[in-house]
């Protein structure tokens, strides 16, 4: 199968074959993952439809994205986008992209209503249909973005190493890439990564984690943080006979486009959280090792450093120390599944 016919597959499942969230054989693609307590309000400002029509499997709006531009790849119905809309502001922007036409119409007629909704002079959200492979032929300039996000749907292009060079293209310097995805525990043979169904449900383009890391590094982001992995449950008679052998998860990562090291150095840093962000006043999660506490200073490496000096979250932090002294690797801790680290400092 040609990379054109499987978008053509894939658009023909979301656009004919599911007709809502209901329609989907797996949790794959909508896996229940609890949506975290600011963005909860304002699911009830949003359209009907472009709820019913929603098929994703995290939630990844990361935070700090007032008066960002941000990207959202394979936005379907519109659903984040239109979160996004309430979390950038009226300085802010938003794009979607996608490829299927059903989805996008859902996406665009609520432009209007979701603006009046908002208290918006007019709509800070735009929708264009194109191939996440290729945003150059839609338009995105080079370092034109603030932040990439993407919601379960990097798996289903038949070139994910072109579309995560896209991201990196069209990021600003300092610019992040957040998204979530289904990922395998082994590679998935490949008369079962052309199959419409596991294709279309989110389980035939899973990435092995490793091939993915591998990606990652060649593009020159060797430093890809986990901020949440849950497993995903195969309930489906039929999907299981096929394909039941591969574990899968549901994995939110996040990278920011900055020159890092692939290992964890130690510059003897150390950072503290200010507590302005208003959705996190007294702890702030940057991934499943770095739990900030308002106000505590928190051993970091020279990457994690530069991830919340470099990036949009400078304000937020201060930073001890700079990169003038080298003491070797840092002694990592295990991931924080706690919320707390009795080691005091904190690394992937």
């Amino acid at each position: 199968m040609t990379d054109a016919a499987i978008s053509e597959s894939v658009q023909n499942y979301y656009g004919e074959v599911l007709k809502s969230s209901q329609d989907l054989k797996t949790s794959a693609c909508c896996t229940l993952d609890a949506m975290p307590g600011h963005l909860r309000p304002l699911l009830a400002d949003l359209h009907p439809e472009v709820v019913d029509r929603f098929y994703g499997c995290g939630s990844p709006l990361p935070s700090a994205l007032k008066g960002c531009t941000v990207l959202d790849l394979g936005c379907g119905s519109g659903r984040d986008c239109y979160l996004l809309s309430r979390l950038v502001g009226q300085t802010g922007r938003v794009i979607g992209v996608d490829m299927t036409q059903a989805q996008l119409d859902v996406a665009r007629s609520h432009c209007d209503w979701h603006a009046e909704r908002y208290g918006y002079a007019r709509s800070n959200v735009e929708f264009l249909q194109g191939h996440i492979e290729d945003l150059a032929a839609i338009g995105i300039a080079d370092n034109s973005i603030d932040v990439v996000v993407s919601n379960c749907v990097i798996n289903l292009s038949p070139n994910k190493k072109q579309v995560l060079a896209e991201v990196f293209r069209v990021l600003k310097p300092g610019g992040e890439l957040y998204f979530s995805d289904v990922y395998a525990g082994r590679r998935i043979p490949a008369s079962l990564r052309l199959d419409p169904v596991l294709l279309g449900e989110c389980l035939g383009g899973a990435l092995y984690w490793e091939d993915f890391r591998r990606i990652m590094h060649d593009l020159g982001c060797p430093d890809v943080r986990t901020v949440k992995s849950n497993p995903i449950m195969l309930d489906d008679p039929e999907v299981v006979a096929k394909i039941g052998m591969v574990n899968f998860r549901s994995v939110t990562v996040r990278a920011f486009k900055m020159p890092l090291e692939d290992r964890c150095e130690d510059f003897g840093q150390v950072a503290v959280y200010k507590g302005t962000l208003p959705e996190s006043a007294h702890f702030f999660d940057l991934d499943d090792h770095h739990h900030f506490e308002t106000g505590r200073p928190l051993r970091v490496c020279g990457n994690t450093a530069d991830m919340l000096g470099m990036s949009r979250f400078a304000e937020h932090f201060e930073i001890w120390g700079d990169k003038s002294t080298h003491f070797g690797l840092f002694d990592c801790a295990p991931p924080n599944k706690s919320l707390s680290l009795e080691s005091g400092s904190a690394c992937c």
